[in-house]
């Protein structure tokens, strides 16, 4: 008798397809991080990466605006797009953070301490989107069971017995995936498959440690 594919092989049953709000409110979190943070970390005209972030985010609304299933070129483009711009901003965002604290313009401890953790969570952010765009070619294709082999191998995929029948990851666990990796700086529960997952956590993991490393020197350096 043959075995049953699992569900994340599947196609995805209506009642099963996600949700499209989880990542909705994670984008809307981190441009409010962006644009609350110090002008020097920021780049001088503050608000053109979150408008570019809004503007693809309306365009992936629109597209699913309650469940993820519809596959087309321009929501496939706005969703690497948005991945791209939020890590772009990020990536500029360290730059000018760490440039800050080596000329010593970082300010107090407080304000560096803030700085820091609004970058680190917004690298968090960044990735999660990268990562839930980039396993089997992003949520609606997963949705349809286009590709078999994973990018990230999550443990419910392989004790199917420990989870619900219908189980498939959704945006939350990416978001699970990006923090553990930001935090760990190692993989915990999932493990990268391709070589292209093994390189953006590498990278992730790059960008934590640079951040948590100057921060916490220079706070201590503010302190004592």
């Amino acid at each position: 008798m043959r075995q049953e594919e699992p569900a994340w092989r599947r196609v995805t049953a209506a009642k099963d397809l996600e949700y499209r709000w989880p990542a909705t409110v994670t984008v809307l979190v981190a441009v409010g991080i962006q644009l609350l943070l110090p002008e020097t970390v920021t780049p001088q005209v503050r608000w053109v990466l979150p408008a570019l972030e809004l503007a693809f985010l309306v365009v992936l609304v629109a597209s699913d605006p309650v469940r993820i299933s519809r596959r087309t070129i321009v929501a496939r483009r706005a969703g690497l797009a948005l991945a791209a711009v939020v890590g772009v901003a990020n990536a500029w965002s360290v730059v000018l953070l760490v440039r800050a604290i080596v000329t010593g313009t970082s300010g107090d401890a407080p304000t560096l301490l803030l700085s820091g953790a609004g970058v680190w969570l917004t690298n968090v952010i960044a990735f999660a989107l990268v990562f839930w765009e980039l396993d089997r070619g992003g949520p609606a294709a997963r949705a349809h069971g286009e590709q078999d082999l994973p990018d990230f191998l999550f443990a419910q995929m392989q004790s199917p017995d420990l989870a619900p029948r219908d189980w498939e990851p959704h945006f939350v666990d990416y978001l699970f995936l990006a923090f553990t990796n930001a935090t760990a700086f190692s993989p915990t529960d999932v493990l990268p498959m391709s070589r292209r997952a093994k390189l953006t956590m590498m990278l992730q993991s790059t960008v934590a440690l640079a951040v948590t490393g100057f921060v916490v020197a220079r706070a201590v350096n503010v302190l004592s």
